[in-house]
């Protein structure tokens, strides 16, 4: 059965049960503070388990893309050396909110498993929950009694609480569940040895297919239990592991999801799956990767320095690396993969066929960046080496090469070995320990249980037609973080607060209780599906009616922002191309930021259309003309844009100003003439295929007028009050630019004075010619007078210090015979001198430079130059 097959009988089969078929979400998450990624078939749903919203149907089935490669959940140094572990997975899903319970899951899944798709009864184990003694958790007697009913009972098995209990984080909905594991050993092996013994044990042909979670409790702050008010279901069947086992094969890249990557892996590098076991890893890994990487760029998460981008640039370097190591691959090659997963996977993802040439260019991108990245390492890792006078390589400097420049520790191990010598394990992971430490410091935070004051399952959000409002708190909870401190998060009835999300920053504002205390709420954020209000300190009197006002000035400059987001979303499609889509946005009360797709540079002209385009509808003061709660197909139909990579429910808001229709969640102003007035102030690239305009309107394009129009005038009499400040300005740099080639001349008659008199002062050591000298010269009279003189010398050894505006400089010549006879590195020695005038620096092993903030630290380093002579 094709893989297409399995998902869609899956689909159909809980459709014929009541389940309402929903898509699968966005894999980034952009909203929960929680999660980078959806790394579950659940956490789509979080908010629905929580009681915080209402879902469409209490019956949903899904198959939901998902990502583990960072926090409790992290298989990526798994993938590729096994056959089961992915970094991105789809899990088959079906729920019940508070609908059906133990009985009918188990009895579905069996019915699915056995008769749907056929599996044979003998080769499946079921595992109970057996209870815990330190949680007072029973076994699940309930759960086992439904199983005895339909399974024999030696194939129930008890589990304990690491295989056996989920649970959604440190706090939050949790239960016992039951796994359905699968034998697919040889006939010879069972009778070997039984398959209930492997069960959780990491037997590659042993393994889970899917898990029955019954959410019945909830985990509280300290650690302690209690019964949710309605039970839920919460499935999850691994997509990968189910087509392995329907299509007889013994491994997830046997089966037609990984098999025509796999083949055009081995097409391109000339090498054969199936081998050689580093390059079947190698293999795997890389067809493993592309599918994670590509789908997160797909859903509006490009690889970066920080928070999930850092993420999926550590996932896509790992493929490169095992290309790179394994496969020999020194050119880009990972990114020709696209077209064969957007092949195979674009029916049931179709976002990966809209978005397969930004996926391809980013990609393609970021491979170069990271073989370039690879060249240099090398380079500075045999640096490392030369210097290291015994065979163990220092784990710190390992380490430096790893977080300073992204030299993978796996690879400096390897080469290490080819060389003779060895790594110190111990001290690269003392070292990174250390700054990990640092990190979890930096961000750690502790989260009480909430305090609930009145119970309240709708929370209503007023913002969009009031700011200020009567309002009570419903709960509230204290969060502690080394940053921030103390801070307490408030739980209104109902809100006028807009909390952050859709790219816009969270309203600011206040609270008033009775007695006229205020107290100032710092932000506002949202959190499956409940809206809180940040403030340092909690309101007097928690159970009074309290006034609750957003900070209006700050909420119009936002408006204004956010609505010329979207009219320039409209400007950027008409001037550049309906292959323009947003790629992101941030909404601020000061300035708006919009990255797009555009695969060149947006030219002065066309920056200027775009503008013009914009003012003109501020000027033609369109009205905002707003649909709330409309059902999402009727909001697509009547024209509104939807950003992919969004989650959207059934019922949407759907916003329009003249032609530009959105479907948007934000603060928008009444008219466009409030925005008075739009400004471009940068466009530049933000990836591959990705553009970034920075922008900002009224209060600020006022300030940004008012200042051009000062600096202006304060240009324009340092010039004398000149007619024409461009043609004078011109002309100041002519006249610059002739008298620059003036003293570039001069002192390059300088350094050849200086060489004739240095001559006389060289030392002969050794047979090296040395010399350390102060002169007065810069960085160029230095180079130039460094070359002349080294050209006339054999195996000259010179170093120069200079004090140029009250900085050190310090440059490093060595002849080329003398590098490669003696093992010199002008770089290295420029490095460790520097430390004499508190800087550094770096070049080529013959010619290098060092600058520093300490120019009387210039004779000490030129007195220790010497050493490096006597050493040779």
């Amino acid at each position: 059965m094709k893989s297409q097959d399995i998902r869609s009988k899956y689909l159909e089969f809980f459709k014929s049960k009541g389940h309402t078929i929903v898509p699968s979400a966005p894999m980034v998450l952009k909203n929960d503070p929680t999660l980078m990624f959806v790394n579950s078939g659940m956490a789509p749903f979080k908010e629905y388990f929580l009681g915080q919203a209402k879902p469409p149907n209490t019956r949903l089935t899904d198959s939901q893309k998902c990502l583990r490669v960072s926090g409790k959940h992290n298989d990526l140094e798994e993938v590729g050396y096994d056959t089961y572990h992915h970094t991105l997975f789809e899990m088959l899903g079906n729920w019940s909110f508070g609908d059906y319970f133990k009985k009918e899951a188990i009895a579905w899944c069996w019915e699915l498993l056995t008769e749907v798709y056929g599996i044979d009864k003998d080769i499946l184990y079921v595992t109970v929950f057996e209870g815990d003694k330190e949680d007072g958790t029973p076994m699940d007697q309930e759960a086992y009694d439904f199983w005895k009913e339909i399974v024999s009972e030696d194939r129930i098995l008890m589990g304990n609480k690491k295989d056996n209990f989920w649970e959604m984080g440190d706090q939050g909905p949790c239960g016992p569940c039951s796994e359905i594991h699968v034998d697919i050993r040889s006939a010879e092996e069972k009778a070997k040895v039984d398959g209930k013994s492997l069960v959780n044990e990491d037997h590659p042909q042993v393994v889970e297919i899917w898990n029955l979670v019954f959410m019945q409790y909830n985990r509280k702050a300290n650690g302690s239990l209690e019964m949710l008010p309605n039970k839920h279901i919460d499935t999850g069947m691994g997509f990968e592991r189910l087509c392995m086992v329907m299509q007889g094969v013994q491994s997830n890249y046997d089966t037609d999801v990984f098999t025509p990557i796999i083949r055009e892996i081995e097409t391109i590098s000339k090498t054969e799956y199936g081998k050689d076991e580093k390059v079947d890893v190698a293999i795997r890994v890389i067809s493993d990767h592309v599918r994670a990487v590509a789908f997160s760029i797909a859903d509006g998460q490009l690889p970066s320095n920080t928070g999930a981008g850092y993420v999926i640039r550590r996932i896509l370097r790992r493929a490169v690396r095992y290309s790179f190591t394994f496969l020999d691959q020194k050119e880009p090659f990972i990114y020709r993969l696209v077209n064969v997963l957007s092949n195979k996977m674009g029916e049931a993802f179709p976002e990966l066929k809209s978005q397969k040439q930004l996926i391809q260019n980013v990609i393609k991108e970021e491979e170069m960046s990271f073989l370039r990245t690879l060249d240099q390492g090398l380079v500075l890792l045999n640096g490392v080496i030369e210097h290291t006078s015994d065979t163990v390589v220092s784990g710190e400097k390992a380490f430096e090469l790893y977080d300073t420049y992204g030299f993978p520790i796996d690879l400096t191990s390897l080469i290490l070995r080819e060389k003779g010598l060895e790594l110190d394990e111990a001290g690269f992971h003392a070292a990174m320990e250390k700054q990990k430490s640092r990190s979890r410091s930096a961000s750690e935070m502790s989260t009480d249980d909430w305090t609930v004051l009145i119970e309240d399952d709708i929370q209503e959000f007023v913002g969009y037609d009031t700011l200020v409002t009567p309002v009570k708190i419903t709960r509230y909870r204290k969060v502690v973080s080394k940053k921030e401190g103390t801070m307490y998060q408030l739980v209104f009835n109902l809100t006028p607060f807009y909390p952050e999300g859709g790219g816009q920053v969270g309203d600011k504002g206040y609270i008033e209780s009775p007695n006229g205390n205020v107290t100032y709420i710092l932000d506002t954020k949202k959190e499956n599906n409940v809206v809180y209000h940040l403030v340092k300190e909690l309101p007097e009197d928690l159970n009074s009616v309290l006034k609750a006002g957003v900070d209006e000035t700050q909420r119009f400059r936002t408006s204004c922002n956010h609505t010329a987001t979207h009219l320039l979303h409209q400007a950027l499609r008409e001037i550049l191309g309906e292959h323009v889509e947003q790629k992101g946005s941030a909404v601020h009360s000061k300035h708006l930021r919009f990255d797009f797709s555009h695969f060149s540079k947006v030219t002065n002209e066309q920056l200027q259309d775009i503008e013009d385009f914009v003012n003109a509808r501020i000027e033609g003061k369109l009205p905002l003309q707003e649909q709330r709660n409309i059902p999402m197909q009727k909001a697509i139909d009547e024209g509104s844009m939807a950003l992919f990579g969004e989650k959207y429910g059934d019922t949407v808001r759907a916003i329009r100003f003249g032609k530009s229709i959105e479907l948007c969640g934000g603060t928008h102003v009444q008219n466009t003439s409030d925005i008075w007035h739009f400004k471009i102030k940068s466009e530049s690239a933000v990836a591959s295929g990705i553009r970034r305009i920075e922008a900002i309107t009224n209060d600020a394009v006022r300030e940004f007028y008012t200042d051009s129009s000062k600096i202006y005038f304060e240009v324009k009499e340092l010039l004398n009050n000149a007619q024409d400040p461009i043609k004078a300005l011109q002309n100041l740099q002519d006249e610059n630019s002739n008298l620059k080639k003036q003293v570039e001349a001069l002192l390059k008659e300088k350094a050849k004075n200086v060489k004739g008199e240095l001559k006389n002062e060289i030392e002969t050591i050794d047979g090296i010619q040395f010399l350390a000298k102060k002169v007065d010269l810069d960085a160029a009279g230095i180079k130039d007078l460094s070359f002349e003189l080294g050209g006339t010398l054999d195996n000259a050894f010179l170093v120069f210090g200079s004090e140029q505006n009250g900085k050190a400089l310090l440059s490093c010549y060595i002849s080329k015979s003398l590098v490669e006879s003696h093992k010199l590195n002008a770089g290295q020695v420029v490095r460790e001198l520097g430390k004499f005038i508190q800087g550094g620096g770096g070049g080529q092993p013959f010619f290098a430079t060092a600058g520093g903030k300490k120019p009387e630290g210039i004779p000490e380093a030129l007195e220790a130059a010497k050493n490096y002579v006597v050493k040779a």
